[in-house]
């Protein structure tokens, strides 16, 4: 119970007393003065914030002037001070140490295999400086439909080693089977179980509750694009996807260990 009624009057009003700027901390407990939702802290940027009740429904909220109550009274929410850098060395967007003054080495022989360009751009951001070091090019095949004969053509020996990541290598899929039919001890064949490589960028990220189900029979991009309600084409919703990708941490561990997994492959001495 709170002493009168808070929402009493225009307190929003400049001059009707100062509101205090709190930091949205995780676990906070807060209430939207307008819809009344009350919920903890989850997530924040420097415009919104996310926050979950005690039924674990989520919500995103701007960072409005007054447009919180903490403990009955209006506050404003900004975003927390971020945490002070530690000392140590630079690290690179996969987490890796960053080689400072890094010249690309000659590339090696051996290569990792994408399916797509999507893929190709999202390992290029993440892992490119790591590859770099390594002097291992990535390439895209556009679908794993040709893939044993793709390995035969790459003609995988020792010193020329072939890593392959495939979208949605669960056992009994399509992707699966195919793969089955690659035996060579040179080529690492290893997938994520997402559907195409946008799942594998985190919700939070985008700022979306959880990538939409896209019902059988329409396209899966096509599909999420019109559950979101996003007004664009695939190729603008990527240049959104990976926009709001900088580090390891926005990508499901999924696609990271095999990631991290293909490169250990194709670099070690043989």
């Amino acid at each position: 119970m709170y002493d009168g009624d808070v929402l009493a009057g225009n307190w929003r009003r400049p001059g009707k007393g100062k509101i205090p700027q709190v930091p949205a901390e995780p676990d906070l407990v807060v209430e939207d003065a307008d819809s009344g939702f009350c919920g903890a802290v989850v997530a924040c940027d420097k415009e919104a914030v996310t926050l979950e009740d005690r039924f674990g429904k989520r919500r995103l909220f701007p960072l409005a002037p007054a447009a919180f109550l903490l403990e009955g009274r209006p506050v404003t929410l900004v975003r927390p001070a971020p945490a002070p850098a530690a000392k140590g060395p630079a690290r690179s967007a996969s987490g890796s140490i960053a080689v400072s003054g890094l010249r690309a080495r000659v590339a090696r022989e051996s290569r990792i295999y994408v399916e797509g360009v999507h893929d190709a751009s999202l390992v290029e951001k993440i892992w490119g400086h790591d590859l770099r070091v390594e002097g291992v090019v990535v390439e895209y095949l556009e679908g794993v439909d040709d893939l044993p004969a793709i390995v035969a053509e790459f003609g995988p020996e020792p010193g020329r080693r072939l890593g392959v990541l495939v979208d949605h290598l669960v056992p009994g899929s399509k992707e699966s089977r195919i793969a089955a039919q690659v035996s060579s001890p040179h080529v690492l064949i290893v997938g994520h179980p997402y559907i195409d490589i946008w799942q594998a960028v985190k919700p939070s990220v985008l700022r979306i509750p959880g990538w939409p189900d896209v019902p059988r029979g329409v396209p899966w991009k096509e599909g999420v694009i019109a559950a979101l309600g996003w007004r664009m084409e695939p190729a603008e919703a990527w240049r959104r996807i990976l926009g709001a990708v900088s580090t390891y941490t926005d990508l499901e561990p999924e696609l990271l260990g095999r990631v991290e997994e293909l490169i250990d492959f194709v670099t070690e001495a043989t």
